[in-house]
Order: structure tokens, then sequence, then C-alpha cells
């Protein structure tokens, strides 16, 4: 990925999921891998943010209208909680 162009979510975690399969076949000479590598990295940190701004535009307008934050582990957790009667710290 350059610098100012920016790939759309699926197509990095495309190229991701290809540089993995290169680094796992185990046959990259080392400075190759360690480029792959560190382009493997870049992608990470780019799908990652991209998904946390995706989890920010998932909001829902609570009963006053204002917008409440998605939060999905919360959610989770509260479920879990309410199922089994155990407190989860």
């Amino acid at each position: 990925m350059t610098a100012g162009k920016q790939e759309s979510f699926e197509k990095a975690l495309e190229r991701l999921e290809r540089i993995a399969a290169r680094l796992e076949a185990g046959d990259v000479p080392l400075e190759k891998g360690v480029a792959l590598y560190k382009e493997g990295m870049g992608l990470v940190a780019a799908c990652r943010k991209r998904l946390e701004a995706a989890k920010l535009e998932l909001s829902l307008a609570g009963e006053d209208g204002a917008l409440k934050p998605f939060e999905v582990e919360d959610a989770r957790l509260a479920e879990t909680d309410g199922e089994d009667g155990e407190e989860l710290a």
C-alpha cells in the first residue's frame, strides 16, 4: 500500500492474507520476509483503524434521541452475566 492511496478494507485484508500465506510458506528470503512483515503490520494497523471508525459509526439512538455508542463487549457480558448468574470480573 502506498502513502496517500487508501485501499478498501477488503482489499487490504486480502493483501494481508496473501502476505501471511507467503510468510507461513517459509520460502521467502530474509530481506523480502522482513519487508512483507512490515507491510503486513501496516495493513493490520490500517484495518484496525477502519474497524474502529466503523464501530463508531454504528451507534444506536436512545429513547432521548441521543446517540449511544455501540458496545459489543458490554452487551455480551450483560447477556452472559444474566444467563448463569455469575458475576464476571
